[in-house]
This record gives structure tokens, sequence and C-alpha cells, in this order.
């Protein structure tokens, strides 16, 4: 009994590079230690995002979550251009599937960049705050005066992962190798 079925050409092989192709990729998000170094801390951005990310009780620096947070806040903007990335390379267009990936790891570190800007993290520390202040932060200077006044501590004066902006800007992404080295 015959399937109906003709095979004009067997495309298995190349259909196999492609998947391979495509799942030997990375888009990652966030702070590269190369470009970390700072001239204010140790340890540049990258340790700063991690202390932030998951916090430090030795210093008393409480968890304020935005990597991961801050890449899922668009998924709904990111999954659809790694979606098409992996049509692409199957269709054998990689140099548009690997354009796609750019995209989504833009998106995704602009993600990250704005959910640290409109988040409401756990308020900054007074010794912070007056860290800031002594730094003529006027912000800091404002958040003081607020809560000598009797408020409650806020995020309205002085922003927690944003002081010079620095940490904020270096967040970026890469595409690359799953193999790489970090």
């Amino acid at each position: 009994m015959k399937s109906g079925v003709i095979m004009r050409a067997d495309k298995a092989q190349s259909l196999l590079e492609a998947l391979k192709t495509l799942g030997n990729r990375d888009v990652l998000v966030g702070i590269p230690a190369a470009d970390s170094a700072r001239d204010d801390v140790p340890f540049g951005n990258a340790g700063i995002g991690y202390i932030n990310e998951h916090g430090s009780p030795a210093q008393n620096i409480p968890a304020r979550p935005h990597l991961q947070p801050g890449v899922k806040s668009v998924q709904d903007k990111t999954l659809p251009l790694l979606k098409q990335a992996a049509l692409f390379t199957l269709g054998g267009n990689i140099s548009g599937a690997e354009r796609l990936l750019n995209q989504a790891g833009a998106t995704a570190a602009d993600g990250v960049r704005r959910f640290i800007t409109t988040s409401h993290f756990i308020p900054l520390a007074s010794s912070t705050l007056a860290a800031r202040a002594h730094q003529g932060r006027k912000g800091a200077q404002a958040e003081l005066a607020s809560r000598a006044a009797g408020n409650a501590p806020d995020n309205a004066n002085a922003r927690p992962l944003i002081d010079t902006g620095q940490y904020r800007r270096s967040i970026t992404y890469i595409v690359r190798d799953k193999n790489a080295g970090s």
C-alpha cells in the first residue's frame, strides 16, 4: 500500500543543521563582567547587580530583584521574536534569525532598565540616603528631610538601584554560542 507522499528532496540534514545552529545560541541579558568596572566600588556593576538581585544579609541589603523580573516583563514582546528566529532558522535564513535574536536581546535589556525605573523596591536605608546626601544628591537630602518630618520611607525622592545611572546604563545583552566562555 502506498502512502501517496512523494519525496522530491531529502532536507532532513539541513533541517537538523539549522536546529543545531539555533540551539547553540544564547541571548544573555545583564552586565558583562568585562564592562563592569567602576571607580566608586571594588567589584563593579556586575557585583552591584548580583547583590541587589539576591540581597546581602551580611551588609543588611535587601533583595531587589530586577534582572529576571525585568526580562519577564517584556516576554510578550520577546517570545514572538524568538519564535520567528526559530522559523527563520528552519527556513535557512540564519542572518535573519541572528537579527531577531539581537532584537529580542535589546528588547529584554530595555525591559530591565524600565523595570528598574518603574518598580517600587524596598526603600533605601537611612545610612544609604545619608551617604548619597553627603555626595550632594538632592533626592536623598529630600528623602531624609521627609523622614525627619515623620513621613514613611518611600522611593519618591531617592530610588534604589538608581544613583548616578551608571548601573542602569550598563545593562545590555549579548548573543553568543552556548559553549562560549563567560
